[in-house]
């Protein structure tokens, strides 16, 4: 039986969501499976939002369209779920990984972890231009969550692609995002969730 996944990653311009879906590809075909990544821009701005798209599978994938119906969510700015809806098309049953401590994500309908990735960033110094860089840490989170891949493997990919001390931190990153990446405490849908600068200061 053929096994394929789809991931949708939100984020916001200076997050890193296009090099997490490239990452999380590297580190998919690494465990010999099948992956793709690609990007879908707006406006090519710092904050603007940002979506990306990755699918990995146990055969070749022959569908190269963008993901109406994700298995699994990533959100690395938890502001986003106020301005659009990035639950859109996510199956039931599905998986939503999230930079914040709470997600107004229906109880029962699907799962939700949470990570304050955003302070993983800052205690690391993985800022750039007053933006924490959340991309390596929310990778962690996924692995913990979904075990879609192996941290392992998400720790080589991020040393491949970032050399010397800052590929260190970034691994790093994604070791502690893993380690503390727990089920969110889910709220009523609507209800306003915490923006990344009450996060990191949390």
């Amino acid at each position: 039986m053929r096994v394929l996944l789809e991931i949708r990653f939100h984020g916001r311009g200076g997050q890193g969501a296009v090099t997490a879906a490239n990452l999380l590809v590297d580190a998919a075909i690494r465990e010999g499976k099948y992956a793709q990544a690609f990007p879908h821009f707006g406006a090519e701005r710092r904050g603007a939002p940002v979506v990306a798209f990755a699918r990995i599978s146990d055969r070749p994938i022959e569908v190269h369209s963008q993901i109406e119906e994700p298995d699994i969510i990533v959100v690395l700015d938890p502001r986003l779920f106020e301005l659009t809806d990035v639950l859109s098309g996510l199956k039931p049953g599905g998986t939503v990984v999230a930079n914040a401590r709470r997600v107004p994500v229906e109880r029962g309908r699907y799962k939700a972890y949470c990570v304050n990735a955003t302070r993983i960033a800052i205690e690391l110094g993985l800022v750039v231009s007053g933006w924490p860089v959340v991309n390596t840490s929310i990778l962690g989170a996924l692995s913990r969550a979904t075990r879609i891949v192996g941290l392992e493997s998400i720790v080589w990919a991020i040393k491949n692609n970032f050399r010397g001390r800052l590929g260190e931190l970034n691994a790093e990153a994604a070791r502690r995002a893993y380690e503390q990446t727990a089920p969110c405490p889910s709220g009523p849908a609507g209800e306003v969730v915490e923006s990344v600068g009450q996060a990191a200061s949390g």
